[in-house]
């Protein structure tokens, strides 16, 4: 049985992130995600040194939201989830009625 909150799209898409390292300085970087869900998505290829409880910015084409990191793998993937009050940023409703943001992903082929 799934313990999960959400339903979760099995997907990759680019997202900008940026933040703050564990060193204490800024960053900034092109990075996939997949696993998505309104709330959360793994975070892949992910370079700089940050750690769990960390906040970071996360932007899908215009749509951006507050992310905390949840979990890391020594594989540069990361867990994140959205803070409270945050929009989905990738565009869907995966809720009972399955409803999704396609347009959006049609937007995006040839950007990444």
């Amino acid at each position: 049985m799934d313990r999960r909150r959400e339903r979760r799209l099995n997907l990759e898409l680019p997202v900008r992130i940026w933040g703050v390292d564990r060193m204490a300085r800024p960053f900034a970087e092109i990075v996939r995600v997949r696993n998505v869900s309104n709330r959360g998505a793994v975070l892949m290829g992910l370079r700089s040194k940050v750690q769990t409880g960390e906040v970071l910015d996360v932007q899908h084409g215009a749509s951006r939201a507050q992310f905390r990191i949840v979990w890391m793998s020594l594989t540069g993937e990361a867990g994140v989830e959205a803070l409270a009050m945050e929009p989905p940023v990738f565009g869907m409703d995966i809720g009972m009625g399955m409803r999704f943001g396609l347009p959006r992903f049609f937007e995006m082929v040839g950007t990444g």
